[in-house]
């Protein structure tokens, strides 16, 4: 496969970060910003990404509303006996859907499951950007670190972050390319309390060792759960709605924003040119 297109990964191996949600809300931003975009689901037992883009189809239709959707693909385990059967079939597959994305897509956009899987770490080996959004817990620190929880201090790298310095060696030998990794802070509440400092603290010296940067993430909004069950994203909403934009939804598209501000797709594979000829902003 002669590769073109910037392969964006969203993981980690927790469950409830707003990977899915995340994820979406990429494909779509640049999509909007004239960029091709195809998605691909290895989560494809509970399927988030791919119910999403379901719902997405089906109020286009029910709507006759022309939406940008990205090209999308699911991919499910193998369940043969042997490992390696499985393991080969998988990376078939995810070889396969690459390829085809490929031939159509300036960024593709892949939604890993929260669980450690031969399929999950094959996709991170293939990430040009990681994105691993975390929520704003100790809970979910412990996803980046081993850390000594009486005294704050790091003990060793987690697993997850093992892993991903893994593929970084297998990405390294086999393409000559790195994986640059970026840690998303989902939730984070707006007091200043002494564990937010503690977090905030750790975080910077854990990405400084892992080799990550840090990027303000998405907060806790009912908007996005609403949104998900019409198959919309923040930055389908009209600024001429009915009432026009809530505070909450205002504040939630400029965190979207703010994340394709750190992904920098223009540096990746230039500024998108729509048949207008003009540059389009994430609406």
């Amino acid at each position: 496969m002669k590769k073109t297109a910037h392969i964006i990964v969203f993981g980690n191996e927790k469950g409830g970060s707003g990977k899915s949600t995340t994820a979406m809300h990429t494909a779509i931003a640049l999509l909007r910003m004239g960029y091709r975009v195809g998605t691909i689901d290895l989560d494809a037992r509970q399927g988030t990404l791919t119910r999403y883009l379901k719902k997405r189809f089906d109020y286009i239709t029910r709507n006759n509303e022309s939406l940008p959707s990205p090209a999308h693909m699911s991919i499910e385990r193998s369940r043969h006996e042997s490992v390696r059967q499985n393991n080969d079939e998988e990376e078939a597959f995810l070889l396969m859907a690459l390829d085809e994305l490929n031939r159509v897509s300036d960024f593709i956009v892949i939604d890993t499951p929260g669980t450690d899987s031969f399929l999950s770490r094959l996709a991170h080996s293939y990430a040009d950007t990681l994105v691993t959004p975390m929520n704003d817990s100790f809970i979910d620190l412990d996803l980046l670190a081993d850390i000594d929880m009486k005294h704050y201090e790091i003990k060793g790298s987690s697993i997850y972050s093992s892993m991903v310095n893994t593929q970084r060696k297998k990405k390294k030998a086999r393409d000559g390319t790195g994986i640059e990794w970026i840690v998303m802070r989902n939730r984070m509440t707006h007091l200043n309390t002494n564990n937010n400092k503690v977090i905030a603290d750790l975080l910077d010296t854990i990405s400084k060792r892992a080799n990550f940067r840090l990027a303000p993430g998405f907060g806790e909004r009912v908007v996005f759960k609403e949104l998900f069950l019409k198959g919309l994203t923040l930055l389908d909403l009209k600024e001429d709605q009915d009432g026009g934009l809530t505070l909450s939804q205002i504040s939630a598209r400029q965190e979207v924003r703010n994340l394709i501000v750190e992904i920098a797709p223009e540096t990746a594979k230039g500024y998108a040119k729509p048949p207008s000829g003009k540059t389009k902003n994430v609406a």
